[in-house]
């Protein structure tokens, strides 16, 4: 048996990278799940190569109405969803000084309101099945302060600190709330310089790859983790810790 067997989840951010592997674990697991993004082809091509136990969905996670889209999308082709993982977001950077009010505006729209936006569409599906699992991605600018990365380092912080106090009201549902600090994971968005430099800035001496991210954020949204709920757990190499 998969750990996912019976099992629908819910993937933003899932047309590359992280979350794309996340979405084909669960899939191979013996879930079924449904992709969103706004890179609306590569989404597609991702879910069909998934085959029939994945569904794509084009998606601003920034957009509130458009989560009751996903859950119903979600409940019609597979049935009520029991995992949700927050994986969409942006890098933004720059120091407080820098930045404009309307940039940072959108950025905590992308990184802290969908993961919220989130929480709350799929709750009722949750409750109505007698629990769920929720993994929020952060990262581990959520676990120190870097100068030039106000943007993307507070709406982290704020992905990290709805984590904990989700995990304490929703624990009463039987809803688990953990989350995840990538650290240099060799997705199209790191940072090219920290490619370059791998060796002499983790201590493992590689950047990670999705998979290791992945594998470790389906652990927590598996049955594996039924008793994990509040976690913090940091996947970078030693670089942070």
């Amino acid at each position: 048996m998969g750990r996912f067997d019976g099992k629908v989840a819910i993937v933003t951010g899932a047309a590359s990278g992280m979350g794309e592997m996340e979405a084909r674990i669960i899939a191979s697991e013996g879930g079924r799940v449904v992709l969103t993004d706004i890179a609306a082809d590569l989404g597609e091509q991702v879910a069909a190569d998934i085959g029939d136990a994945a569904l794509f969905m084009h998606h601003d996670v920034s957009d509130e109405a458009r989560w009751a889209d996903v859950v119903k999308l979600a409940r019609d082709r597979f049935g009520p969803p029991s995992v949700l993982i927050n994986n969409g977001g942006v890098g933004a950077y720059g120091g407080i000084h820098e930045i404009e009010t309307d940039y940072m505006r959108r950025i905590m729209e992308i990184n802290f309101m969908g993961g919220f936006f989130g929480i709350r569409a799929v709750l009722p599906s949750m409750r109505e099945l007698g629990g769920g699992a929720i993994v929020n991605i952060s990262s581990g600018l959520a676990t120190t302060s870097l100068a030039g990365y106000f943007p993307v380092g507070t709406s982290k912080w704020a992905v990290r600190g709805m984590t904990r106090l989700a995990a304490k009201d929703l624990a009463p549902f039987n809803v688990r709330v953990n989350t995840v600090f990538p650290g240099a994971i060799d997705t199209p968005s790191l940072v090219q310089s920290v490619r370059d430099n791998a060796k002499d800035l983790i201590p493992l001496g590689r950047a990670g790859g999705s998979d290791e991210c992945a594998r470790v954020v389906t652990f927590l949204a598996s049955d594996e983790a039924s008793y994990v709920s509040g976690a913090e757990i940091m996947v970078d190499g030693a670089m942070l810790c």
